[in-house]
């Protein structure tokens, strides 16, 4: 039984990862809406699902508990909506990039992202860091160079991915809002800046009203996005923190493929960018084993984060 729980949590995990690359795809396939309008639609769509799916696996009162607090907490009335507006602008970024050509700047910031939480860990929370990790910062911070060395500054698009996610996450590990709960609270949050980009073109609306077959894919959105979501649930589960951890470095892997596949290419100026900051990667994962073993043999390991999409 144990295996089996093992094989379906690696199962999910790849899957998960494999949907939300197939989100990244899939913004191609919904024109004419722009990356605003999908976003829009996207967050109308998936948090009704979120909560059917929270209710579903018995972890509504992760919601009941924030809602409690609110009124007794003054600082939530400014730091929820904040919350909200950080992960929104990933959510709107992840959807806007691959239609409008910064598909590599968003994964090369997914790329980052592990190694800007590790220095998040450090300084913010005062977590240590290892030799391995140590090394691979130095070997983002080569890759770094470079990119500054060829355009002079990092694309936002990178820096919002890369900087963005790690203050939101200490973000909601200040209020204690890291939850599924607190997620479905932020896109609720969100839901009439949403349906303001969903709603904002009469003409897209007309165009939408005239096609079956841009409504339906509009509604598979949604429902990617959440089966997205209930896959990374079912992965963390059956996962011991460790191995789930090491498979999300899959995504971002995708994410280039993706990128490639609409259009974009890696100029031969950029390779010392992305291999120096993808062996900082394959030392993370070669830390990640370790943890993996370590995990194996009873000794505790720290939780991991897992970046909402």
């Amino acid at each position: 039984m144990e295996t089996r729980n093992r094989l379906a949590g690696v199962a999910g995990s790849l899957a998960a990862s494999t949907l939300f690359a197939t989100l990244y795809y899939y913004t191609s396939l919904l024109e004419p809406l722009s990356g605003q309008q999908i976003y829009g639609w996207r967050i109308l769509l998936t948090a009704p699902c979120l909560a059917l799916l929270l209710l579903a696996i018995g972890r509504w009162g992760e919601v009941r508990e924030i809602l409690v607090r609110v009124p007794a907490e003054a600082r939530l009335w400014l730091a929820l909506p904040l919350s909200s507006a950080l992960v929104g602008l990933q959510l709107w970024l992840f959807m806007w990039a691959p239609i409008n050509g910064h598909g590599l700047d968003v994964s090369l910031g997914y790329f980052l992202l592990p190694l800007t939480l590790v220095l998040t860990g450090r300084l913010v929370f005062g977590e240590a860091i290892s030799r391995l990790q140590r090394l691979a910062c130095l070997l983002a911070a080569v890759g770094v160079g470079n990119q500054l060395l060829l355009a002079s500054s990092l694309s936002w698009p990178v820096l919002a991915v890369a900087l963005g996610y790690p203050c939101y996450f200490v973000l909601r590990r200040w209020i204690g809002t890291a939850s599924l709960g607190g997620l479905w609270v932020d896109l609720i949050i969100s839901l009439p800046v949403a349906a303001l980009f969903a709603f904002s073109d009469r003409e897209t609306l007309q165009q939408l009203a005239a096609s079956p077959a841009l409504l339906l894919l509009i509604i598979g959105l949604g429902a990617l996005s959440a089966l997205a979501l209930a896959l990374m649930i079912v992965a963390s589960k059956h996962l011991d923190l460790a191995l789930f951890g090491l498979l999300s470095y899959v995504e971002p892997v995708l994410l280039v493929v993706v990128a490639l596949l609409l259009g974009e290419s890696i100029a031969s100026n950029q390779w010392l960018t992305y291999v120096a900051i993808w062996t900082a990667i394959a030392l993370l994962i070669v830390e990640g084993a370790k943890a993996l073993r370590a995990a194996r043999a009873g000794v505790p390991q720290k939780r991991s984060r897992r970046v909402l999409k």
